[in-house]
């Protein structure tokens, strides 16, 4: 597997990818997937815009379904909603398969899956089901998100008990794959799950979970995934010292400090009037307001 590819899907998520960033579109996307994994959606962004007006249709579906997952996992579901939306009609009828899912059948789950958790972001619950339930996926990665779409949705619904099955088999074909950062996000999907479910077991095994993804999404440099992973630890419902929830807190701050300095003027204005990003947390030691549950666990 390339540097590039690895990058985004396999078992280096922290490579550095500024070769590929300068070749041909197919590697320009896969740099583009692995920086927005480590937090530099400015960088991303600036490979992404002109991949979308490119005149590959595959490349251009999957550029925007990217542009989308960034502006969402940075609070704003309106405006990724228009990039899915881009990137449905963009997806060509038929491709060669791919085994990452870098395909007609991948861009279309992609847009889909992107929809239904912007329909999510805005409280569109069945219409949400409805476009999930379009999803037909043969790969790996369109099985994992759509897993991971399915959890958020029963989160969103109220029935986070509901949410931890599709979360476990998310895990459980990442890490048949050795994806490192789709194993990672789907222990933070599963964790989520487990520590909303609420019952001390499932908050245990949740905790357990987040705590782990922490140490590895830091160590990966993972910052897209380090500070919501930080924040569910922080509102978990359990006991501990004080130093150990000023770690987390520290740890939670400056990973989205970092995502925030690294990201795009429009990305950084969009965030700081989201009602999903934490951004009080920024300007003091007080714990979050923003919802630690949903909305922002959908690549």
């Amino acid at each position: 597997m390339d540097t590039a590819r690895a990058a985004a899907f396999g078992d280096r998520p922290g490579a550095d990818v500024r070769r590929a960033a300068a070749g041909p579109p197919r590697e320009r996307w896969f740099a583009a997937v692995a920086l927005g994994g480590q937090g530099h959606y400015a960088a991303a962004a600036t490979l992404l815009h002109p991949l979308v007006r490119s005149g590959d249709r595959l490349i251009a579906s999957l550029a925007a379904s990217t542009l989308a997952s960034h502006r969402r996992q940075l609070g704003s579901h309106a405006t990724a909603r228009r990039f899915d939306a881009l990137a449905l009609a963009a997806a060509p009828a038929d491709s060669a398969p791919d085994h990452d899912g870098v395909d007609a059948a991948g861009a279309r789950a992609d847009a889909l899956l992107g929809l239904a958790a912007d329909a999510l972001g805005a409280g569109r619950l069945r219409e949400a089901r409805r476009l999930h339930a379009r999803v037909v996926t043969p790969s790996w990665r369109g099985t994992v998100r759509k897993h991971w779409v399915a959890a958020e949705i029963e989160l969103a619904a109220g029935y986070p008990q509901r949410a931890v099955e599709p979360a476990e088999r998310a895990l459980e074909h990442a890490e048949a794959v050795g994806a490192t950062r789709h194993i990672l996000k789907s222990g933070l999907v599963l964790g989520t799950a487990s520590v909303v479910w609420g019952t001390p077991e499932s908050v245990d095994r949740g905790v357990r979970l987040l705590q782990c993804d922490l140490t590895h999404t830091d160590r990966h440099g993972l910052l897209s995934l380090s500070w919501p992973t930080a924040l569910v630890l922080l509102t978990s419902p359990v006991v501990r010292n004080d130093a150990e929830t000023e770690r987390i807190r520290k740890s939670a701050v400056n990973a989205l400090s970092c995502v925030l300095r690294r990201a795009d003027p429009i990305s950084r204005r969009l965030a700081a009037h989201s009602p999903w990003i934490p951004t009080a947390l920024l300007r003091s030691g007080e714990p979050p307001n923003a919802d630690a549950q949903p909305n922002f666990l959908t690549d």
